[in-house]
């Protein structure tokens, strides 16, 4: 999608909606129709509803189905709580990118777990109700979490003994015993992990078959949930130099899986994602995937996480990579999987995460960023809670106290930049989008054929909207005071622009301290909300 010049549009902008008088329908939920790819080697690829809507993907990663290690007394997860849903639906979110683990899906070869499964569906269906797709992701790090180093392990300076991780069951774990479990810089760079990889790739006693064939059982299970916006085959995949082609191999058979899945059930041809190998997270152009296959319902997701690492900045370098491998792989949709940093670079001077998003703008992409709630007992943080848990600080929307795993306040700033006005669901072709986050204003252009399907846009806030080339403007009251705008196209460009309604009375306050107290009212009432559940056991 390509950025048009929004600031020479709003001239002629013609439609002014007043707050009060165009306010219809109690809190409004929207629909989720199935969706599909479309294809577009010169203009970049989309992903569009069956309203035939360009739909904007932007969301957040939930870890609360993943199996990590155990390194600590702590919880490795924490739950999707009762109020979750509705606080994504607040911060204007249309997909939650959640975590699956293969250990859980499949715990014994060919024995799957229904039950796993089922709790999943009962997510699906949580987030669907607040207006949320679901991206299935299969997550593995480090291949599992049984590769571990055993106790008393030693390894040679400068290596360390490894930490576990999550991902593949302890049975398709095929690594000798006398391969140590040690990891120099990074934890793909352990010998146990690069062994279970090459057993993998090599299909040795049928690991990728099975691997295929649990994808298989899963996309029976949700062949007919429109909530599903698809599958992502693996996450972060531990290819490296000369083994795009065994990258390929893979996701070509998983994906015949997911399609025949599919067919066996009666239901429908879902997104497929698929990212490149591990290394690319940390620089453009690594680790891509030769061509693989003529699916039409394919997406490339990437994960950009430029900067995150070592407090440098994000630039447009990885969204332009992402965007010519898309054209270059048959001109596909681009969603970035995963983003995100630690949250005190959401403070001046860094505002990591809203450059980020003014990126994922500018190039037309969706996004889910990484995490909405870390527990202290990740993987991630076992070190440093095993040093000084008082001084761990986590990722994710919530301040957590390590030293008992207890959520201590929402992250406001974070939330708030997280916030942010955003065309959903575009008839035609949306040009492009801007979001000030300081005005609290929104614009986005595009063009579609009269008559055509209802665009919808979520504000943060209550509204005040202009618009040129639409008709039947209506301004939705969402939920904890934000707005939803829907409107048809006459036919032809379409341009937006949405500002904050001027509050009016005594005791009105600014754009900024309104949004502020709807978030702290959400982010509280979420915690509130909160219960002692977790995920059912696995089935022994």
């Amino acid at each position: 999608m390509r950025r048009l010049p929004l600031a020479l549009a709003w001239t002629v902008l013609v439609v002014l909606l007043v707050p009060g008088r165009a306010l219809a329908r109690p809190p409004a939920v929207p629909d989720l129709p199935a969706l599909h790819a479309v294809y577009d080697t010169v203009h970049g690829g989309r992903v569009v509803d069956a309203q035939g809507r360009q739909v904007v993907l932007r969301g957040v990663n939930d870890n609360a189905l993943g199996e990590y290690w155990q390194g600590t007394s702590l919880p490795t997860t924490f739950p999707l709580e009762p109020g979750d849903p509705q606080l994504m639906r607040v911060l204007g979110f249309n997909v939650v990118r959640l975590v699956l683990s293969w250990s859980r899906v499949e715990p014994a070869s060919g024995h799957y777990d229904e039950g796993y499964l089922a709790y999943a569906s009962s997510i699906v269906n949580r987030l669907a109700a607040m207006g949320i797709y679901t991206v299935l992701d299969m997550h593995q790090d480090a291949w599992g979490a049984t590769l571990a180093a055993r106790p008393g392990e030693a390894c040679s300076a400068p290596a360390l003994p490894a930490l576990g991780w999550d991902g593949a069951p302890g049975w398709a774990t095929l690594v000798p015993d006398d391969v140590p479990r040690c990891f120099t810089f990074t934890r793909e760079r352990n010998p146990a992990v690069i062994q279970a990889w090459q057993a993998f790739f090599n299909d040795d006693q049928g690991l990728q078959e099975a691997f295929s064939a649990m994808w298989r059982h899963v996309a029976e299970h949700f062949a007919r949930m429109r909530a599903v916006a698809g599958y992502d085959i693996l996450n972060e995949p531990n290819a490296f130099e000369g083994q795009g082609p065994d990258l390929a191999r893979m996701y070509s058979r998983a994906l015949v899986a997911i399609r025949a899945g599919e067919q066996a059930a009666g239901g429908f041809s879902h997104l497929v994602f698929f990212e490149p190998s591990v290394l690319d997270s940390g620089g453009p152009n690594q680790g891509v995937p030769p061509r693989f296959t003529s699916d039409p319902n394919m997406v490339w997701s990437p994960h950009i996480y430029q900067g995150a690492f070592n407090n440098g900045p994000i630039t447009s370098s990885g969204f332009t990579s992402a965007l010519t491998t898309a054209r270059r792989l048959g001109g596909l949709p681009v969603v970035i999987g995963e983003w995100g940093t630690d949250a005190v670079r959401a403070q001046q001077p860094y505002d990591y995460f809203l450059a980020h998003e003014a990126l994922q703008d500018r190039f037309g992409v969706g996004a889910t960023m990484w995490q909405f709630r870390q527990s202290c007992g990740d993987p991630h943080k076992a070190p440093g809670v095993l040093t000084d848990a008082a001084s761990v600080v986590l990722k994710g929307l919530f301040d957590v106290d390590c030293t008992d795993n207890r959520v201590i306040a929402p992250r406001l700033k974070l939330l708030a930049d997280l916030q942010r006005g955003y065309v959903r669901a575009a008839p035609g072709r949306l040009g492009g989008e801007i979001w000030n986050p300081a005005a609290r204003r929104l614009g986005a252009v595009g063009t579609a054929r009269g008559g055509g399907p209802t665009l919808l846009a979520f504000y943060p806030l209550p509204a005040r909207v202009r618009t040129s080339g639409l008709t039947a403007v209506r301004v939705l009251s969402g939920p904890s005071g934000t707005s939803y705008i829907e409107a048809r196209p006459r036919g032809g460009p379409w341009r937006l622009a949405v500002s904050p309604a001027t509050a009016t009375g005594a005791g009105a306050t600014s754009p900024a301290e309104r949004q502020r107290a709807v978030l702290l009212r959400a982010a509280r009432d979420a915690q509130a909300t909160a219960s002692r559940s977790r995920a059912p056991a696995r089935r022994r």
